[in-house]
């Protein structure tokens, strides 16, 4: 509540009737001092700059959020360190493949690729195993080796077994049905003529040395007594 003793406004100009005041707009105009004010300035009165309006964000907050929170991935800070070959795993080194489709199938170790995976072959020739990739956990190291020296594998990589994605255009119900009769995994021709250099260079060396050509084409299994810890590979 104001204080008592304070006294109520009056204006200046009061009203004679409502909207008509008691002074006119020259007389208030001397009764206010605006023409100090004016001469004071020169002739002109005081302009006060604008003060600068702080500049609107770039992007205005959303007005709704999700009900639910949003996942954000995790950011992965660990270095990745090169995958470390087992000692008993050297280039030419007969493995056991011990999962997958060539379960039980001897390969020959070629060399390790910047994955970590072993580069491993058949040869194809021999029992049906292209060149593949195989992790080393899923391996046995067998004592037996090829000389590998004279195969070249310096054009295969990890790029080099990757699938090619081909965006497919849509087609209509009749053209749908016939392409799936088509469509078949087919091996490009620069990847067959790769397999045969490889095994051709391979086989040369493998025939070289008496049993070992049937010996890679054999599959590894255990049969009924024997103890898998007490064998020698």
């Amino acid at each position: 509540m104001a204080p008592k003793d304070r006294k109520p406004h009056v204006s200046r100009n009061p009203d004679l009737i409502r909207g008509v005041g008691k002074y006119s707009r020259s007389k208030m105009y001397h009764k206010r001092g605006l023409w100090a004010i004016k001469a004071k300035n020169g002739g002109s009165f005081p302009k006060h700059e604008k003060q600068a309006v702080a500049a609107a964000p770039a992007e205005k907050p959303p007005k709704f959020y999700p009900a639910d929170d949003v996942k954000k991935p995790l950011v992965n800070k660990r270095k990745a360190r090169p995958t470390k070959l087992r000692a008993s795993i050297t280039p030419g080194t007969v493995l056991i493949i011990l999962a997958g489709r060539f379960k039980g199938k001897r390969v020959v170790f070629l060399k390790q690729l910047t994955s970590g995976l072993l580069l491993v072959t058949g040869p194809f020739k021999i029992n049906g195993v292209p060149l593949r990739r195989v992790n080393q956990a899923y391996v046995i190291a067998t004592s037996t080796k090829v000389d590998v020296s004279g195969v070249n594998v310096e054009k295969f990589d990890d790029k080099y077994f990757g699938k090619k994605v081909e965006k497919k255009k849509k087609k209509g119900e009749g053209e749908f049905f016939e392409a799936e009769k088509e469509e078949k995994n087919v091996l490009p021709q620069d990847k067959k003529d790769d397999q045969k250099t490889v095994d051709a260079a391979l086989i040369a060396a493998i025939e070289a040395v008496p049993d070992l050509k049937s010996y890679l084409g054999a599959r590894f299994s255990l049969k009924a007594g024997m103890k898998p810890h007490e064998l020698v590979f």
